[in-house]
């Protein structure tokens, strides 16, 4: 059999299982699905009929449109949200900067008077409420907001330069 007659003979089929799929006439996936075909016939073995195994090949090629016309739609983009993505492995550079970061956040912490580093710790470090740490330090819960407030504004004079 010719290879013209092959796709003559199962073009209908093959447009159908297209359509069925990605729900468009798609002449690309047909060309692609006549490739295939070509480069395959020889894994074609004659137990099965010829219609079966070109439709498959259309079937897979269908979804596979599908997939990649899926994240296209999805992943649409633009250069500037692409520089906005940041990498999430840790390079020496980038270890060494948090390191360097952290001491110095560490350093400004200590260097509060020790009221202020008192509730910095418990509220902002251990993540307690204020009316907790309120009844932990014996004192009243406007208090702790006060000192709180003071301990951020002493801090963030400290670390202006990192920010």
């Amino acid at each position: 059999m010719k290879f013209s007659e092959l796709i003559k003979q199962n073009r209908q089929n093959v447009r159908n299982i297209i359509k069925r799929i990605t729900n468009e006439q798609n002449e690309d996936i047909e060309q692609e699905v006549y490739i295939r075909v070509w480069q395959n016939k020889d894994k074609y073995e004659e137990r099965g009929k010829l219609k079966g195994f070109i439709g498959t090949i259309a079937k897979n090629l269908s979804k596979d449109y599908l997939k990649s016309s899926f994240v296209k739609k999805r992943c649409d983009l633009d250069e500037e949200k692409l520089n906005e993505i940041k990498d999430k492995k840790t390079t020496p550079e980038l270890a060494l900067i948090q390191n360097e970061r952290q001491r110095i956040i560490i350093g400004a912490i200590n260097n509060l008077k020790p009221k202020l580093k008192e509730i910095i710790l418990l509220c902002e470090i251990e993540g307690l409420a204020y009316e907790t740490a309120a009844k932990k330090l014996k004192i009243p819960a406007g208090t702790v907001k006060s000192r709180l407030y003071n301990a951020k504004k002493e801090l963030a004079e400290s670390l202006k330069d990192l920010i």
